[in-house]
């Protein structure tokens, strides 16, 4: 379980099919079996080696993330995990991707940022404005949406602890939907296709 708030960066050492070498100082207190979240995907540290952690990838992980256009030298946020003793400054990130999505549009203000993402129409449904979700494992807030894309706005300090300082046009990132929103989506789609809803608001 991570927050979404980004304490590492990392930079992209190699990917060779399913492996993910990255160089970062977690290299310090990682250790084999550990969970690391990349760029919002949850992976698990397979090796600790030179300064840099490998990672094993599955393909469904490699199909759902952004994983595939890793390059070498490319900048990723990492997360360790959530401790019962931290407190939930973010908000519930499960570390598992639901789509990749496209930066459509960025708009410098000052130091912040405001960014444009695009978003599919089966998942449309789980925004809310100033609602949460994730963003290339960066908790943000829906600052305003339309029916296949939302916006975010970055302060400064998110711009410089995490690799959306270089988003542009045509990017892309890693969307997790609110885990809270999924569940009640879910509920309520299943009681509208059974009518337990109608019957319920009908007493």
């Amino acid at each position: 379980m991570f927050t979404g708030l980004i304490k590492a960066r990392g930079k992209v050492k190699s990917r060779s099919g399913s492996t993910l070498t990255v160089q970062t100082n977690l290299f310090e207190t990682a250790s084999p079996g550990d969970s690391i979240a990349v760029d919002g995907s949850c992976l698990t540290v397979s090796d600790v080696v030179n300064r840099s952690l490998s990672f094993h990838c599955s393909a469904e992980t490699i199909s759902r993330t952004i994983i595939s256009g890793y390059f070498a030298g490319a900048e990723v946020n990492l997360e360790r995990p959530l401790r019962l003793s931290d407190g939930l400054h973010g908000h519930i990130v499960t570390g598992h991707v639901d789509e990749t999505a496209s930066i459509l549009k960025v708009e410098r203000s000052g130091a912040g940022m405001t960014v444009w993402i695009s978003c599919s129409g089966k998942n449309f449904p789980l925004l809310v404005e100033k609602g949460s979700i994730a963003v290339s494992g960066i908790s943000l807030t829906v600052a305003s949406l339309t029916p296949d894309r939302f916006s975010v706005t970055l302060i400064p300090e998110t711009l410089k602890g995490t690799t959306a300082g270089n988003w542009k046009p045509g990017s892309l990132v890693n969307l997790e939907y609110d885990i809270i929103g999924k569940y009640v989506k879910k509920q309520t789609d299943a009681a509208i296709g059974k009518n337990r809803l109608k019957d319920y608001l009908d007493h």
